[in-house]
């Protein structure tokens, strides 16, 4: 099984494609550190460097990458699915957006 998807941190909620990930493939998913974390299947097309599910993500929850949250589900997020601007929206913007509105 190629490992395909890197974790910043073990507990992420997404990891990282390190190479173009086709819908369909089963690929591993490593730490950092190279130790196998698990293996997922791809519901869609990911490229290289783009986001990927772990799990199932309700929508708002917030998303963790590098051990903290960097953004919230815009929608439900399935197992292996590419995460993106398409589904995901950044904390910083939401919350430099709040600060604009209430000015």
């Amino acid at each position: 099984m190629k490992k395909g998807i890197l974790l910043h941190e073990a507990t992420d909620d997404v990891g990282v494609a390190v190479m173009d990930l086709k819908a369909g493939e089963e690929i591993g998913v490593a730490t950092l550190e190279g130790v196998a974390v698990k293996q997922i299947k791809l519901v869609s097309d990911v490229p290289l460097g783009h986001k990927v599910a772990m799990s199932d993500l309700a929508q708002d929850k917030h998303i963790i990458e590098y051990g903290r949250a960097i953004g919230y589900a815009a929608a439900k997020i399935a197992a292996g699915e590419h995460v993106h601007i398409h589904n995901i929206k950044s904390l910083r913007w939401a919350a430099s957006t709040a600060q604009v509105l209430s000015k």
